[in-house]
Formats: structure tokens, C-alpha cells, sequence
């Protein structure tokens, strides 16, 4: 039977570290001396690194690690160094400096935890962002100075709830072994954003059972590591640097998975099948070569060497997908999808970001059709998206 000491907190942190200090209390007040804390400092300029060498000193089961920089390496890097190179115990959970870890979380993660299982606690967060069936909405406030501590204590055995929802979310747990078997967080992502929800995808379709129990909790300041970074920006403002990367990721999530992010009210992943999708266009030019890009394997487009070698030039240091395989290079295409640029509205654009749900709706054959401004040719129907589960 698993203990408190197969378990590890997988943390990077870039400078928080007053959230850091407050969510290693955390967890050594309510879950005991016994389970394993690792640390990423992430190229800091708070003290981050001299704390971790402190508490190294006087905790033997608090380990860390450094990005002496100057290139910041982000969360999607470091948690897998952290799980790859420094933690040693059977569980390991992706888990947030700005988290506080309540009284018998760890206790319903031995319970629930198994091979094969992704355990995420309920998340009890100030009311920053839109409430949700999957979280409890209570405000302990947004600064470790101001977290009202006592209050939720109080307040915890109301919240509890004898029961199992379907979903996934930071925190979440699992056997070392079931992070490591698939490859880990893919680092197209790095530093950051979206290289979680692309794991999720990859758990549900390896086979995980991807489960929240109601009976364990953590209080979730929310964002404080770079969303809402008080070194960058302030409560409730996302930071330009988070901006910027969430549209690089953004783009490279629909280059690999076809379409947005999806998921169900609880956080389930929801993902369609991935199809072999050639775009060819007429009458368009490099703004439009710029939208489309992501949304297909591969793009005919009428437009100059000039223009498409300008355009990867801009786009290239943004993806690891090899942006001259991809433009004007036609292959044999499972589907393909031909249309006129100039009759592009809004309602073709939806189109365009929804082909994976229209196809999987709708009783695909091989042939062609038409639909709004476009001929579609099906030559053969194939999936894909189980190739996507392992690096």
C-alpha cells in the first residue's frame, strides 16, 4: 500500500517565492514531514535559489534544482526534468506554488490513486475567474499575507462531498511510470501553456482513468506562477509575456490536435479524431497563408516563393513543425479542401476551425461535396489521433 512518502510535488517557480515558502507550509503542516517536495528555480532574482539551498539543509525530503539562465526554460520543460532527474518516489503530481495543501488531500490521493488513474483535487479559488461545476468558488484572498487561513478550515467539511467526478486539472497525481510511458509534456509547448491540456488528451486516448475527488482540496490563489506574475503584472491582468506564448501555443495545439481545446463542464477532455487535411486556395495572399496555416497538414496557396519564404521566416521560431513541409508542397491528402480566399466570411472561418467535429458528425464516404465555399474530396478516411499519445 502507497504512503505519504511515494508521493512528490513536482513545483518550478520562477519568482514567487513568497508563494513558494507558502505552499512548502502548507504542506508540511498538513501533510506531515513525509512526503517529497521538488523544486525548479527557473533562473529567479527573488532568493528563490539561496531558500531552496536552506531548506535542502533542514529537509531531507525537499529536493531543487536550478535554470542558472539567462533563457527562462518554463514549467513545461522543468516538470519533466523534475520528474525525470530528481524525483524518486512510485507517485508524482504537477502542483502550483500559489496552492495551499488542506488537511487529508493526501489521504484521498492514497485512497483513489491506482496504475493507469490521474487523481486532481477540488481547487477552492478566489473568485478570479468564471465558476464552474468542477471548482468551489470561496475567497481566501490572493495574497499569502491575507489568506484566511482559519476561516478555511472552517469551511472545508461543507465543502466536502462523498463522491468522484470525471475531469483533470492542476493538481493531479499519478504513477511516475504512466507520466513517463507516453513521453511526458511535449515540449512544443515550452515554456508554457497548453502543454496540459495536450497531455490530458494524451492520457484519455492512452487509456487513463482521469478522476477529481470531492473529499481532498487544495485553496488556489490562481496564476500566480505567470498568468497573473506580480513581477510582471498584477491581479486579474494576464501579463504580456503570458499572452504572447498562450497564442504560440494556442496555434501549435491546433497544428498538432486539429482544433481548440475541448473539454466537458468537468474538465473531461473531450477530443475529436485527428484527419489528414490538405488545404488548396485560390486568391490569397500572406494574411491569409497566416490564419490558415495551423488548421491543415498541408497548404496549396497561390501566393509568391517571396511571400511564403517571408512568412516562414516569421513563423518558423514558433513551432517545431517544419513550416516549408507543409506550404506548397502537395502530397496524397486523405481530404482536401479547396475554396476561393475572397469568399471567406466569418461563417467559412467556423467552418474551417470545426472540420473535425463536422466530419465525425456526419456520415463521412469517399467522394466529393460541397458545403458553404467549399469542395471537399474525401479519398480515404483514416485517424490519427492515436499517434499522437507517445513522443
Amino acid at each position: 500500500m502507497l504512503t505519504k512518502s511515494d508521493i512528490s510535488f513536482i513545483q518550478p517557480s520562477r519568482d514567487n517565492l513568497k508563494y513558494l515558502k507558502w505552499s512548502y507550509e502548507s504542506i508540511r503542516k498538513n501533510g506531515g514531514p513525509e512526503p517529497h517536495i521538488c523544486v525548479a528555480d527557473d533562473f529567479s532574482s527573488d532568493g528563490t535559489w539561496e531558500w531552496c539551498q536552506e531548506i535542502m539543509k533542514k529537509d531531507p525530503n525537499f529536493k531543487a534544482i536550478r535554470n542558472d539562465g539567462p533563457t527562462r526554460l518554463g514549467h513545461t520543460i522543468l516538470y519533466d526534468r523534475l520528474i525525470n532527474e530528481v524525483a524518486t518516489t512510485k507517485v508524482v503530481g504537477i502542483y502550483h506554488a500559489d496552492m495551499y495543501l488542506c488537511p487529508g488531500a493526501l489521504e484521498s490521493l492514497i485512497k483513489n490513486i491506482k496504475p493507469k488513474t490521474v487523481v486532481s483535487w477540488t481547487r477552492i479559488e478566489p473568485p478570479l475567474h468564471p465558476d464552474g461545476p468542477e471548482k468551489i468558488l470561496w475567497d481566501g484572498k490572493t495574497e499569502p499575507e491575507d489568506f484566511l487561513e482559519e476561516e478555511l478550515l472552517i469551511e472545508i467539511p461543507k465543502f466536502t462531498q462523498d463522491k468522484i467526478t470525471k475531469g483533470i486539472f492542476a493538481p493531479w497525481f499519478l504513477y511516475k511510470e504512466d507520466f513517463t510511458s507516453i513521453g511526458g509534456h511535449d515540449p512544443l509547448y515550452a515554456p508554457q501553456s497548453k502543454e496540459d491540456s495536450d497531455i490530458f488528451n494524451r492520457f484519455l486516448l492512452n487509456g487513463y482513468d482521469l478522476i477529481q475527488t470531492w473529499d481532498g482540496f487544495v485553496y488556489h490563489m490562481t496564476c500566480r506562477g505567470s498568468r497573473f506574475n506580480p513581477t510582471l503584472t498584477e491581479v486579474g491582468k494576464e501579463s504580456d509575456e503570458w499572452l504572447k506564448q498562450n497564442m504560440r501555443s494556442t496555434r501549435n495545439f491546433i497544428r498538432k490536435w486539429g482544433h481548440f481545446v475541448k473539454h466537458d463542464k468537468f474538465m473531461l477532455p473531450q477530443v475529436p479524431h485527428k484527419y489528414d487535411i490538405e488545404f488548396n486556395v485560390i486568391n490569397g495572399n500572406q494574411q491569409i497563408l497566416n490564419i490558415l496555416e495551423p488548421w491543415c497538414d498541408r497548404i496549396t496557396i497561390d501566393i509568391s516563393q517571396e511571400r511564403i519564404d517571408s512568412y516562414i521566416k516569421l513563423e518558423q521560431p514558433n513551432t517545431n513543425f517544419d513550416l516549408r513541409e507543409k506550404i506548397n508542397v502537395h502530397e496524397d491528402s486523405d481530404i482536401e479542401i479547396s475554396f476561393d480566399a475572397n469568399k471567406m466570411s466569418n461563417n467559412s472561418y467556423s467552418y474551417i476551425q470545426k472540420w473535425a467535429e463536422i466530419f465525425d458528425g456526419n456520415d463521412l464516404e469517399v467522394g466529393e461535396f460541397e458545403l458553404d465555399i467549399f469542395n471537399i474530396k474525401v479519398n480515404r478516411i483514416k485517424y490519427y489521433e492515436n499517434e499522437l499519445i507517445n513522443l
